[in-house]
């Protein structure tokens, strides 16, 4: 059996990060279930940090994480890079256009607002005017992050303070045992810590039932992306992320390439979700409802599971059924962009290091993140 002061069951964004931070406080085990670490939907994201999505909690979060993706990682690479993102509306959608940029103005200073031919100047392939785009917001300080940049550094800074990142192990059983957690894989090994984290992700409700823990009734939500070329001769890479003010389109450059998702929300179970059918076309056919842009090939296809606590913030904190369990779940789709500051809020709560002032600035407290709040648990 192998001891640790801190178990992490989960090797996506929010396992990786929270072990990089617990590592100098005691010995870190790290368990991921897959071949490969963030396989899940931490691979799977549109790998984007913008104030478009999320509550005013997701928002602080993600403000308070840029200081960390526009430093290096330890190897010299970069993290992330500058990236616009542009907020589009219709006729229909100014009134949320409107409040979308309310919303965004405490965290940007570099907010613009566009009118018909701002919007077309930037992506000259939107259907503007009449009953399509008319305006627009432009967020000149978002960026693009290096999913794997960000995995790799997190689990080198792991692995520099003598903590574990272990792959195919997958948890088959969780026992309480001498005041502390054991937990078994499915190929026997056993590993023991007083302190348990479950940062599983679209598994989490599974892992807290092994545990004999209450579940919070996540739901993982099934999202597709589409991978198509842009008209010949037509150049792609400056574009910005781009999204409808309401939940209903978005599209960004990728290789040469543009990727497009229909901002759906499947109900599914935790798995290796995989596009459908239906959710492909209804991607395609946004795109065309959207832009001038003919989908004459799909190149590739995905599906990644968004997991939500039932009010759509993360929990972090400790079950109030269980001495020592650590829950670290509901990133939904901000996992990437708020890492940072998700892993900073595990190591105070666990190890003790003081709050961040920054956090409580932007209302961000130990009982805004507790799986006890009201509104965290469905049902």
């Amino acid at each position: 059996m192998k001891t640790a002061d801190f178990l992490i069951v989960g090797g996506g964004i929010a396992g990786v990060s929270a072990a990089s931070r617990l590592a100098p406080h005691g010995r870190t085990i790290l368990l991921e279930a897959e071949s490969a670490f963030g396989y899940h939907s931490s691979g799977r994201s549109a790998t984007f940090y913008h104030f478009g999505i999320g509550k005013s909690v997701v928002r602080g979060m993600t403000a308070f994480s840029r200081a960390h993706f526009e430093s290096p990682a330890a190897n010299g690479l970069d993290l992330s890079r500058p990236s616009p993102a542009l907020f589009i509306a219709t006729p229909e959608m100014l009134g949320v256009l409107d409040a979308l940029e309310q919303e965004m103005a405490p965290y940007s200073d570099r907010l613009e607002r566009l009118d018909v031919a701002g919007v077309r100047a930037i992506v000259p392939a939107l259907n503007c005017g009449g009953e399509g785009i008319v305006a627009g917001v432009i967020d000149r300080a978002a960026r693009r992050l290096d999913s794997e940049a960000l995995q790799q550094d997190y689990r080198a800074a792991l692995k520099k303070q003598g903590g574990e990142a272990i792959a195919d192990a997958r948890v088959a059983a969780i026992a309480r045992e001498g005041g502390g957690w054991t937990v078994t894989t499915a190929a026997g090994e056993k590993f023991a810590a007083p302190v348990l984290v479950n940062a599983a992700g679209a598994w989490a409700d599974g892992i807290a039932r092994l545990a004999g823990v209450a579940p919070l009734g996540l739901r993982p939500l099934r999202r597709t992306i589409i991978v198509f070329d842009p008209p010949e001769g037509c150049e792609v890479r400056d574009w910005p992320f781009t999204k409808t003010a309401v939940d209903d389109f978005y599209m960004l450059p990728e290789s040469g390439r543009l990727l497009a998702c229909p901002v759906d929300e499947v109900p599914d179970e935790p798995g290796d979700a995989q596009p459908e059918e239906y959710d492909i076309a209804l991607a395609a056919s946004k795109v065309e409802h959207y832009t001038s842009i003919p989908i004459r090939r799909i190149n590739h296809s995905w599906a990644g599971l968004r997991t939500f606590t039932e009010d759509r913030v993360p929990v972090a904190g400790f079950a109030a059924d269980a001495d020592g369990f650590f829950w670290l779940a509901g990133q939904g789709g901000y996992g990437l962009q708020t890492s940072p500051a998700m892993s900073v809020i595990t190591e105070s709560l666990i190890a003790g290091t003081p709050w961040p002032a920054e956090l409580t600035d932007w209302g961000i407290t130990p009982a805004a993140m507790s799986p006890e709040r009201p509104g965290a648990r469905r049902g």
